[in-house]
């Protein structure tokens, strides 16, 4: 008897997340409700990622139109199955009850519910990133599940970007501190093989040293713990941190770690140390309003209603900036970079759209990016730019976002292990005492 496939009814955040979805489900059929359409139909003006997202599932919805895409649907390609679009139909009765708010995810539900009761003999799946939703059809009866194409499978098993080896030889570790500062990677008796760029804390006692592992070279090189523009590591991972941060090397850098763990800081400070070798400093964040409230609910101009969720960058700035007195030439440069711009800090989406040749380019709370945005950022960065990449993957404000589906983890699980890459996971709180406590705590 052959297996009967499955019909997946799609909502429009899991279109606005990823435009080629309609090719992630293999032979089973798909179903868009025409309520979907006319969504998407408010989002095709613009360049945000969601925008371009809209057009493009338009554009190859548009493509199959010449098949019966409002009767038994279009086939999408060779080895998938078919697509359909559902017109509107009367609500059924045992959901007009429950359901009485005419609002777009209802008539979303209702299609997805009344082709269930149409053709028993099926599954039909409601995909929807929503998680609400998925409550209110699990609640129906209905199947209902998250779009995972992109997820991260095993967050506890995430790459962390550097390692404790407790069995170094003590010869190998003598021999890190004297020239040239290496050894061969074959004689530090590591556990299990390295990647390129990840961090060592090697061990032998009491005996101890901090390391990196060169691929090229096939060697472990020491790493020295260095201030940038006078802020200095106070521990081994922040020391890791700086040292890919200034190596010219490594193009792209992700540091991941609950707050007060030093990552902005860290990269701001490691930009300004570097400035000589960049055209300009570019800081960005994705704005994510809380309570689902867009920046037009706040008062004011636009530059009033941007400037809260910008304060965080000019707070490590000051940090940086307070270092020194104001008569200090460095506390002084900081001022002139910015006058200047270069070094500009603001909305993710302000940056889009600008040249991104010779920059330090930091992008904080990326967890907060869908793995498509982050990598629409890495693939504009032109020759000579740096991109780094911060955030905690565990404090995530976007709606349709979790640990598993965020550009952050997703950048950290695909990237690890290629050259031109490091990343380390910040695990030390290091803001205050308090702070620490707060954060472990509560």
């Amino acid at each position: 008897m052959s297996r009967k496939t499955k019909i997946f009814v799609l909502d429009t955040n899991v279109i606005l997340h990823d435009s080629s979805c309609m090719v992630q489900f293999e032979d089973n059929d798909i179903v868009v409700p025409i309520t979907v359409l006319e969504e998407l139909d408010r989002f095709k003006k613009g360049n945000d990622t969601l925008n371009f997202h809209a057009r493009e599932f338009v554009r190859a919805l548009d493509a199959l139109s010449h098949g019966k895409l409002f009767e038994d649907g279009a086939k999408i390609g060779p080895g998938l199955g078919r697509i359909s679009v559902k017109l509107e139909r009367s609500f059924h009765p045992d959901l007009a009850f429950n359901f009485p708010d005419p609002k777009a995810d209802h008539h979303i539900l209702n299609i997805a519910f009344s082709l269930a009761r149409e053709m028993p003999e099926r599954a039909v799946i409601l995909v929807t990133k929503d998680v609400n939703l998925r409550m209110k059809a699990k609640a129906a009866g209905l199947l209902a599940q998250d779009y995972t194409t992109d997820h991260v499978k095993d967050i506890s098993a995430l790459y962390k970007g550097r390692r404790v080896e407790e069995h170094i030889p003590a010869d190998v570790i003598r021999a890190m501190y004297t020239a040239p500062y290496e050894v061969p990677v074959d004689q530090a008796n590591v556990e299990r093989d390295l990647l390129p760029n990840e961090y060592v804390i090697m061990r032998n006692g009491k005996k101890s040293a901090l390391a990196v592992y060169h691929q090229a070279d096939k060697v472990l090189r020491r790493v020295d713990k260095v201030s940038a523009y006078h802020i200095t590591p106070r521990n081994a991972e922040q020391t890791f941190a700086l040292n890919a941060l200034l190596n010219p090397d490594v193009r792209l850098v992700s540091l991941s770690g609950k707050a007060g763990t030093g990552k902005t800081l860290l990269a701001l400070a490691a930009a300004l140390e570097a400035k000589k070798h960049y055209r300009q400093i570019f800081m960005a964040r994705p704005i994510v309003a809380l309570s689902n409230k867009d920046i037009g609910y706040l008062p004011g101009d636009i530059q009033s209603k941007l400037d809260p969720y910008m304060q965080p960058l000019y707070d490590n700035l000051g940090v940086i900036q307070n270092q020194f007195p104001e008569s200090n030439r460095k506390n002084r440069r900081i001022s002139e970079l910015v006058a200047e711009e270069k070094l500009i800090i603001s909305p993710l989406s302000y940056i889009r759209g600008r040249s991104l040749v010779k920059i330090f380019f930091i992008v904080d709370e990326a967890q907060n990016l869908t793995p498509h945005e982050v990598k629409t950022i890495i693939t504009r960065a032109g020759e000579g730019t740096k991109v780094v990449f911060t955030g905690d993957i565990f404090q995530i404000d976007h709606p349709y976002l979790d640990s598993h589906s965020n550009g952050l983890s997703h950048l950290i699980e695909k990237m690890q292990g290629q050259p031109l890459y490091a990343h380390i996971n910040l695990e030390k709180g290091e803001r205050s005492e308090l702070a620490e406590l707060a954060s472990n705590l509560l």
